[in-house]
């Protein structure tokens, strides 16, 4: 009996990870904003003697100047301190599993679940981040590839200048809801 009721009971069926804010996106004069697909990302600390054979094993030069990344075939590396970096990998490769290989000193913590990232585009995109971040954006201070760990409202971002009017903003996954909108009233005020 026991087997038969067993048997009635149904599979589970697959569960589905949905990206969080997946698809949403904000479209106002001079700024859009959008949250981009997800993204392979390690958290990376390691000491300067380890720095060469890391960077070659990941395929992209790590930064060693502050406010600097480096980029190479949808990897980019975002130093984030003198001996820390995110790497982000767009193209779907693992650079955790690239890093697994390395025996130099070194630790790797992936952390693709743990980030959303949001493209802010367009004319008004500084002074869109700019209402909740006290970094300097112009371009003299943060010119095309500068990268920092500073802060939007109340939540910690990372914040990558890809082109002289586009940014990407990494946020964590708990506060993405609150950085979207943040950014998106920020834009209205910006638009206005």
């Amino acid at each position: 009996m026991a087997k038969a009721a067993a048997d009635k009971i149904a599979a589970p069926s697959a569960v589905e990870r949905r990206p969080a804010l997946a698809g949403q996106e904000l479209s106002v004069t001079g700024v859009t904003l959008a949250v981009l697909q997800p993204a392979q990302r390690i958290s990376l600390r390691a000491p300067e003697a380890s720095v060469a054979v890391l960077s070659k094993a990941l395929g992209v030069s790590l930064p060693q100047k502050p406010k600097t990344s480096a980029a190479k075939a949808g990897r980019t590396a975002l130093w984030l301190g003198p001996d820390e970096w995110l790497v982000i990998d767009d193209a779907a490769k693992d650079p955790l599993a690239d890093c697994a290989a390395v025996t130099a000193l070194h630790s790797a913590v992936g952390i693709s679940h743990r980030n959303v990232a949001i493209s802010v585009i367009g004319p008004a995109a500084a002074a869109t981040i700019n209402s909740g971040c006290p970094q300097d954006l112009s371009l003299d201070a943060f010119p095309v590839g500068a990268a920092s760990r500073t802060i939007l409202g109340k939540a910690e971002i990372v914040l990558l200048r890809t082109a002289a009017d586009a940014f990407r903003v990494e946020c964590w996954r708990s506060f993405s809801d609150y950085v979207f909108t943040f950014l998106s009233e920020a834009a209205g005020d910006a638009a206005a």
